[in-house]
């Protein structure tokens, strides 16, 4: 702040002069006191000067709440904006009118597709949308030193923008394994963040006692992985902030609420991680996590501070999360405290949403040098047959409704060749094909009870790496599907018996797409549709979210990468075949 704002900003909070709006008749939330208060709010050049008095002389503009509830602008701790298959502006346009007006963003899938390039693009087509973005400068760019990414980030990398004001941190920390190990490349990141006085964020699903202390010892404060109330209260005994996560495919705010207590609320946030776009059509965006907590008993305030103070003290951004003066004018405004329904949203000051309608103008920046990237070689039908030394093979079973997976045991069919053929069983192959150097790496392997019939469903989005993942019961349509991502740049596609029966391009990095977010949902829920009704996919799968987690090696227990079959527990490739 210059010196001629803060003295115009003293004067109108004393009343020397008049503020650009006031909002009269307001019930605020005062995060600070859990408590509610009846007051004006005065705003100028886009920051709260104070709550007025009566011989103030009038605002420029009024806006009359008629006693409506005012709340800071909700934060969104933890969100990857490429997971919700749309660009920054997109994804602007449909949470901001939520209520969302800040959101912490970790670029890791697209930075494990382009690197820099990737993390600028985000930068760039981010700056000047209503919607606040801060970054996460990703640490585990590859995920995994087991597969093939676009790009390497190293500590040398990461220095180059954590500088940045919009850079808040290290993204999360995935290899809880390496830390643990103090490996030497990882210990250089985390000092590096330290030399910035900058936040690591965690992510440590299953950790306990020494483990757990190893890894938080080395400078990790927040955790959004915990399934719970026990690994939240052991996270934040250790000074962790922990991150309640309701994503479209992880539901964990329900199964974390008996572990929010009086005593370590200021310690719980709110995020959704991964999310959608029909998911924030439909049911929200951080607003539907707090609806969904004060429904299961949480009370309303303390759910409105976990999305807003909590979210700003942990992330060490003083000027935002609350409506006190010399704070930021990102202000919601809504009629029932039990039911948060957003219907005004202003953002330093200006109002950006009313009753749903996005009223703010982003640019919708191009592109450029994040597109076409698609880099597959030695790709051929023959290249996805799996062949077996035994009948009794490993598979990758899904749990519905999470992305952690078991470990199963079937006996399979094969050819005369010794390779897997479909049997009656609810077992399909799934392949992970690299799409970044040119490598040619295929990575093989079973996938059970995905529900899958006489065809392939592929997409390039497959955390964390993003090549290309398809999963099909015969080598032709998985051919099909895969040259379809190609062709197009990546995105989405499903093959029946030797027909595309759908596609969906994503341009952007092969992960998102500008086209608007309706449009979006719409086709996304129309290739679900298909996927289950022609391909007999299961109703309690979701057929691209599910198969694109089904590639993340490090949330347990077995997954696929375009270098074979990984179990995460282990931290090493396995063979497919299983010992008696």
């Amino acid at each position: 702040m210059d010196k001629s704002t803060l003295h115009h900003l003293i004067d109108v909070a004393a009343g020397r002069v008049p503020a650009d709006l006031c909002l009269k008749n307001c019930r605020v939330v005062d995060v600070f006191n859990k408590d509610l208060f009846s007051a004006d709010v005065l705003i100028t050049r886009g920051l709260i000067a104070g709550f007025g008095g009566s011989d103030f002389p009038p605002a420029e503009e009024t806006f009359d709440a008629k006693g409506a509830y005012l709340a800071p602008g909700l934060i969104d701790s933890h969100v990857h904006i490429e997971s919700s298959h749309l660009s920054p502006a997109e994804f602007s346009r449909l949470v901001v009118p939520h209520g969302t007006t800040t959101v912490v963003a970790d670029p890791h899938e697209i930075c494990n597709v382009c690197g820099l390039e990737g993390f600028d693009y985000m930068l760039k087509a981010s700056k000047d949308t209503a919607l606040q973005v801060f970054l996460q400068v990703p640490s585990c760019v590859p995920c995994t030193p087991f597969e093939h990414a676009g790009a390497v980030l190293e500590a040398e990398q990461i220095a180059l923008r954590l500088g940045n004001p919009r850079v808040l941190g290290l993204g999360e920390l995935m290899n809880y394994v390496g830390v643990c190990a103090a490996d030497d490349c990882i210990l250089d990141k985390l000092i590096v963040a330290d030399r910035f006085h900058k936040l690591v964020d965690g992510h440590s699903p299953g950790l306990f006692g020494a483990a757990l202390d190893a890894y938080t010892a080395s400078g990790v404060r927040t955790d959004h992985e915990c399934s719970s109330p026990e690994e939240l209260e052991d996270r934040v005994r250790r000074g962790v902030y922990v991150l309640l996560r309701q994503g479209t495919a992880c539901h964990d705010v329900v199964n974390l609420l008996p572990g929010v207590k009086r005593g370590n609320d200021r310690f719980c946030l709110f995020c959704t991680d991964d999310r959608q776009s029909a998911s924030l059509i439909q049911e929200g965006h951080i607003d539907n996590n707090i609806r969904l907590a004060v429904s299961h008993g949480l009370d309303p305030i303390t759910a409105i501070c976990m999305a807003t103070i909590n979210a700003a003290n942990c992330y060490n951004m003083p000027d935002r999360g609350s409506v006190a003066p010399g704070r930021r004018a990102d202000l919601i405004l809504f009629e029932d405290l039990d039911d948060l329904r957003v219907h005004h949203v202003w953002v330093a000051g200006k109002l950006v949403a009313a009753h749903g309608t996005y009223l703010a103008q982003d640019p919708h920046v191009k592109p450029e040098g994040v597109s076409g990237r698609m880099n597959v070689r030695n790709f051929s039908p023959q290249r996805l047959a799996l062949p077996l030394r035994s009948d009794l093979a490993r598979t990758i079973r899904i749990i519905p409704g999470s992305v952690v997976t078991e470990e199963g045991r079937v006996r399979v069919k094969r050819d005369q060749d010794g390779c897997w053929v479909r049997d009656e069983q609810d077992v399909v192959k799934i392949a992970v094909v690299e799409r970044h150097k040119g490598t040619g790496c295929i990575g093989l392997g079973l996938l059970e009870g995905y529900g899958l019939k006489n065809g392939a469903v592929a997409t390039s989005v497959a955390h964390d790496s993003h090549n290309i993942i398809v999963a099909g019961d015969n080598n032709a349509d998985m051919a099909i599907a895969v040259r379809q991502l190609v062709e197009m740049g990546g995105g989405m596609a499903i093959v029946h018996q030797g027909r595309l029966l759908g596609s969906l391009p994503h341009e952007i990095a092969g992960l998102m797409t500008d086209r608007p977010g309706e449009e979006v949902a719409h086709r996304l829920e129309e290739l679900g549709s298909i996927a289950c009704e022609v391909l007999g996919v299961h109703e309690s799968v979701d057929p691209f979210m599910t198969l694109c987690f089904m590639a993340l090696p490090v949330i347990p227990k077995l997954k696929i990468t375009d270098t074979g079959l990984f179990d995460v527990n282990a931290f090493c490739t396995v063979p497919v075949e299983a010992d008696d």
